[in-house]
């Protein structure tokens, strides 16, 4: 097996979600095993993934006889077949799977996978939704949720910041965000300081808990 960072992946299901996944651990270097029921769809992809076979995850010995007991990392993208993406998840529970992360079409869905023993659930549809949400609003330029309640954005300074060093507007204990880079117009991003004075048409990369960075938008 490889080192902890960069061990080998199941993926199951190769959908829209489950091939693209495949395809870019195949790029990363991640040795992958992808398994899809149907021929046609493993046929379009061979050569492209490092193993894939055409063969049914809710059989128990057919997983066996694959040696996906093995692994200790899969990804359960079936999303459609509701049935046979919990019974896939059992499974790889059941043969002893250590790291398991499952697509789910819906909270109800998602709860029950990490009931039965997934460990991370991805709600692909919500969590994109939810992203563009943000950006559409007007006030991003993008949106990443590190955590439930903790998140990441770009955007451009508010106004009263504007021509202020860092240092003295007290962001953290005005507003309880920390402006962690920024990007001036032609240049890289480079670290926020204390002395760092922002500029129209700077873009800045803020984090903090979810409601005060939205506030922080509104500024």
């Amino acid at each position: 097996m490889a080192d902890r960072d960069n061990l080998p992946v199941v993926v199951i299901g190769l959908g829209r979600f489950g091939s693209s996944m495949a395809l870019e651990l195949t790029r990363l270097g991640t040795e992958v095993l992808a398994i899809d029921h149907r021929p046609k769809v493993v046929q379009s992809l061979a050569g492209e993934i490092t193993q894939i076979v055409a063969a049914d995850a809710t059989d128990l010995q057919a997983l066996h006889q694959l040696g996906v007991p093995d692994f200790q990392r899969a990804v359960v993208a079936i999303g459609s077949d509701i049935e046979a993406s919990i019974l896939t998840t059992s499974l790889l529970v059941e043969v002893g799977i250590e790291d398991i992360w499952a697509k789910a079409i819906s909270r109800q869905h998602g709860r029950i996978l990490e009931r039965i023993g997934a460990t991370h659930v991805v709600l692909p549809e919500h969590d994109m939704g939810e992203r563009v949400a943000h950006l559409v609003s007007g006030r991003m330029l993008d949106y990443v949720q590190i955590d439930p309640d903790f998140v990441l954005i770009k955007t451009h300074p508010p106004r009263e910041l504007v021509g202020v060093p860092l240092g003295e507007a007290k962001l953290r204990r005005k507003y309880g965000v920390t402006i962690v880079c920024v990007k001036s117009k032609d240049e890289d991003y480079t670290y926020a300081t204390p002395d760092t004075v922002l500029q129209y048409g700077d873009i800045i990369l803020v984090v903090g808990p979810t409601a005060k960075v939205e506030r922080f938008t509104t500024l």
